[in-house]
């Protein structure tokens, strides 16, 4: 508790290298909260003020935190093949509404090595007309790879938009066998 008799938010992170760069994970104690592509120092940084924000809480680096020690394990073996899966606790505090229910429809009902349309998932979830508001909620995803918006594509077979970049999401598609590996 703090010193106003209120509990504390507390928000752990690290950085994780994979096969699509630099991954920053974090957590609280409901679950992983954010995962951030690209998290070199200014878009770490940037993503930091952020939580910092919106959760109330100045985030921790705390690589060996138990918080984050299966986020850790399932990221790595996810992008090692060895993990299809991901069993984690997730905390959903940063998303709400519409894009919450696309999001957890999404986590649910899209396995690995399989795509949906942006339309089709509007479908899922009772709004069949909202396919662009779906690629609103895919952009504001805040738990990518986990939560896995790169497997939301046009339904013209184009590969659709990412926040990580049309290039990462080409290779996690790649590398759950949907696409094949890019020659360079």
């Amino acid at each position: 508790m703090d010193s106003h008799g209120q509990y504390e938010q507390r928000v752990v992170w690290t950085v994780v290298g994979t096969g699509v760069g630099p991954l920053m994970l974090a957590a609280t104690g409901d679950g992983l909260v954010n995962v951030v592509f690209h998290a070199t120092d200014a878009t770490r940084d940037q993503a930091l003020d952020r939580l910092a924000a919106r959760l109330g809480a100045e985030p921790v680096e705390a690589p060996g935190s138990p918080l984050l020690a299966e986020a850790i394990r399932q990221v790595e073996a996810y992008f090692a093949g060895d993990r299809q899966d991901f069993d984690l606790p997730l905390d959903w505090s940063l998303i709400s509404g519409f894009n919450r229910q696309v999001l957890r429809a999404l986590a649910s009902g899209v396995p690995y090595g399989s795509v949906v349309g942006y339309g089709d998932l509007a479908g899922r979830v009772g709004q069949p007309g909202a396919a662009q508001a779906v690629g609103m909620a895919m952009g504001a995803n805040p738990l990518p790879v986990v939560v896995p918006c790169h497997r939301v594509v046009e339904s013209d077979g184009g590969i659709g938009g990412f926040g990580g970049g049309v290039e990462t999401k080409r290779r996690l598609l790649a590398l759950e066998g949907v696409l094949p590996e890019p020659l360079f």
